[in-house]
Parts: structure tokens; sequence; C-alpha cells
């Protein structure tokens, strides 16, 4: 039987994702109903310009107090896309201490500060969901902490940032250079005036923050997680994945030690073989690859980012909220018993692509050989090609540490006959 009382819900932020997010909630509005078990009422929409005229919304909903909203006392659930550390931490804050439950999709906050919000959601007896704060349409959160929660997640390799992807993507299948693939991607509305937070993996850093700390139930926080960039990928890169059966993408990875011990938390540009699924990722869409002891090997694909498919996880969540709300219950909080120490980038043990610029003469690969013994790191391919006094050679390691990698190539900078190291590259997905 349908509840008449309609749950209340007040969306904070009504840019590309809430205006979507208010949209669907109008003109679905009996099928949610039907779903939760009670018809869910927009009541109030916190926004900076009030003046701008937004389709669909009754103007009367709007308002500029955003906190004078959250403390109303009769609101359900709090739905946040404004994005940001602050206000949206206090708001949120506020929230939980006013009796309602929140549903966010702000990965940066969730990464900085998700244990402080899911102790607060607990001590209030509300809800804390966030399915749209990674990978975009994509359920991740959801299988992740519910429905793998009795197996054993051992690794998450994934690609979670559609701009980065789809410049990537450019680049491979038109060997455009990295500004004029950029360049692309902000006419087509892909990438911000400023692509910063994509381009220097800090948006992928803070998701594989969320997803290692719900895959190894450990709290791993953004400064947790190594970020490295994707500027410097160069279309000799692309040339040199190729010549390996191989693409470039940047991924984020999250990975248990062998021993069961620590996690690793990671964001890189890396090559993987074209035989990797995230290999054939094209555009703007995201996927991730999740390995575990029970499941086994399982990908989620889909569009990552978007109004419409981003509104599509916030509903998503929205109902299961509501659904508590109904039932009296809460949703699964912070697991972070394992408790697991989150080890240096120097640890990692990967392959590695290393392109040196050499001296074109006798005895050169011999003495790279011998500094790469030194350090106990193995090769597995070398390739030189020279011309007129110079040469480049291309050595692919077998698996070493990065702390390992790092002493060999300060040895190689000291040796004469090389002129430079042009690109290091890691190797995934073996």
């Amino acid at each position: 039987m349908m509840r008449t009382r309609p749950l209340k819900v007040a969306l904070l932020g009504c840019g590309v994702v809430g205006s979507e997010v208010a949209r669907i909630m109008t003109t679905h509005a009996d099928d949610l109903a039907a779903r939760i078990g009670a018809p869910v009422e927009l009541a109030g929409v916190a926004v900076r310009r009030p003046s701008k005229v937004r389709e669909g919304i009754d103007p009367e909903l709007i308002t500029t107090d955003a906190t004078a909203l959250v403390k109303r006392g009769d609101i359900d659930v709090v739905v946040e896309v404004i994005g940001g550390i602050e206000p949206a931490r206090t708001l949120i804050t506020t929230a939980f201490e006013h009796g309602a439950s929140v549903v966010s999709a702000n990965k940066a906050l969730l990464a900085q500060d998700g244990a402080a919000l899911h102790a607060v959601a607990e001590e209030n007896g509300g809800d804390l969901y966030y399915e749209a704060a990674v990978a975009g349409a994509i359920p991740l959160i959801r299988p992740l902490r519910e429905s793998l929660a009795g197996d054993k997640v051992n690794r998450v390799l994934g690609i979670v940032n559609g701009t980065t992807n789809f410049i990537l993507d450019k680049m491979d299948t038109t060997g455009a250079g990295y500004q004029e693939a950029l360049d692309e991607a902000t006419a087509l509305g892909y990438a911000e005036a400023d692509p910063t937070a994509d381009v220097e993996g800090f948006d992928a850093a803070a998701k594989a923050a969320i997803l290692a700390g719900i895959a190894f139930h450990t709290r791993v926080r953004l400064d947790d997680v190594y970020r490295e960039g994707m500027t410097e990928v160069t279309a000799a890169d692309f040339a040199s994945a190729k010549e390996m059966g191989c693409t470039i993408k940047l991924l984020a990875i999250c990975e248990r030690a062998a021993d069961g011990g620590s996690v690793t938390a990671r964001v890189h540009p890396a090559m993987i073989p074209l035989t990797h699924p995230l290999a054939s990722v094209r555009g703007a869409y995201n996927a991730v690859f999740v390995e575990s002891d029970a499941a086994g090997q399982l990908m989620f694909y889909g569009p990552g980012a978007g109004g419409a498919p981003t509104a599509s996880a916030v509903l998503g969540d929205l109902v299961a909220v509501c659904r508590n709300r109904l039932s009296g219950a809460t949703g699964p909080g912070e697991s972070a018993y394992a408790a697991l120490p989150v080890s240096p980038m120097g640890d990692v043990v990967t392959r590695y692509h290393i392109s040196l610029d050499v001296a074109d003469k006798p005895g050169v690969l011999a003495q790279v050989a011998t500094v790469f013994a030194e350090h106990d790191v193995s090769i597995d391919t070398v390739r030189q090609q020279g011309k007129d006094g110079e040469a480049s050679l291309v050595v692919v390691t077998h698996r070493a540490s990065d702390a390992s990698l790092d002493g060999t190539v300060e040895a190689l900078r000291s040796l004469d006959t090389v002129r430079g190291v042009a690109s290091i590259m890691r190797v995934e997905g073996e």
C-alpha cells in the first residue's frame, strides 16, 4: 500500500546535473512513487543565481539560502550536486544533524572527508549514498559495497575520466598531438575551459580513493593516491605502444598486495595490450575492470559523465534512500574494518617502457644493460634504431618496483652515451 504523504527532497545545485535530477523527478514522478512506495516532492532548490530561468522548476522553490533549506527539519533527503569542498561539507553535515539523509555526487569531498561524513551520518541515523561520484551512470559503488560484500576484491583497474579518454583515443586513432586533441575535446564540450583537474589526474585520483576504500575496506584518502597526469604523452609514445601491440590509457589502479598486507592506489598513463577489454573503450566512455576471488573478472562500462547519465545514478540512490526512510532502516555505511596500510608508489611493482636517446656506437647497449642489472631490473625486450651518430633505444622491463626503476633511470642519466630519457611509461593489464 502506497503512503500518501510525500517524501521531501531538497536539491543543492541546479546546473547540468541538478537540472536533470529535477526534470526526471518531475517527468517520472508516478514511476518513482510506485518504486519507492510513496511520492517524492521537490521541496526546494538552492542556487547561486536565482534570476536564471530554469524550465520546469517552480520559481517558488528557488532559494539562495542553502543553509536554511537543509535546516528546515521536514526534509527527508538532501541531494548535493554543487561539488567542491565548501560549502558542500558544511551543508551535508548540517543536513544530517537536522534529520535528513544525503545523496551526493561530490567525489572531491568524499575522497577527502568521506570517513568524517559517514561518521556524522551514522551518529544521526542517516544514509550517505554517492553512486554518481564515480563513473557517472555506471553502477559501480553499489556492486562493490553490496553485491561483492561477501567476496574479496583484489584489484580495481579502470578508465574513470571521460575527458582524458577522449583525448588519448583521438591521439591513438588520428595521430593528433596532445594539444590538438585537447582543443577538439574543449570544442565538443568534453573538456572544461580549465582542464587541469582532468588532464593532471586529480579527478581520477579522487575516484580511485573512493574505489580503493570500498574495495579493500580501508580508509584511503586523496593524499594516499599517487597521481601522474597525461599532458606529457606524445604521438611518439603511441607509435611505440603500437609496435608493442598496445595503446595508452589514463588508468586508476587500486590493488591489494600479493601477501594481502597492504594496498596501493594510483593514477597514471599506462600502455595496455590491445587484447585487454579496456583497450577498446573509446571516446568519452568509462570502464572499470574488477578482479575478485570468487566472482573472478568483472567489467563495468558506460557513459561516465554528462547531465542525464549522472542524474540517473543520483536518482537510483534517491530511490534507495527513500525506501530506507520508509522502512526505518539505513543502508551500508563506511566499512573500514581491514585498516590496511597504503603503500607508497615506490613499492609498486609493474613493467616499464623506457625510451632513451643514445649515441649510435658500439658498446652502448652493453652499458645500458649493465645499469639495469646493477639495479636488479630484468630486461624483457630491447629495440634500437640509429642514424647519423644518434640512436633511439627502447627497453621494456619485466616487473620491477618503482623505486628500483627510479634508481636505474638516475644511473642511466649519468652515462656519457645516454643523451636523455625521452619517456618512461608503465605497462599494465598483462
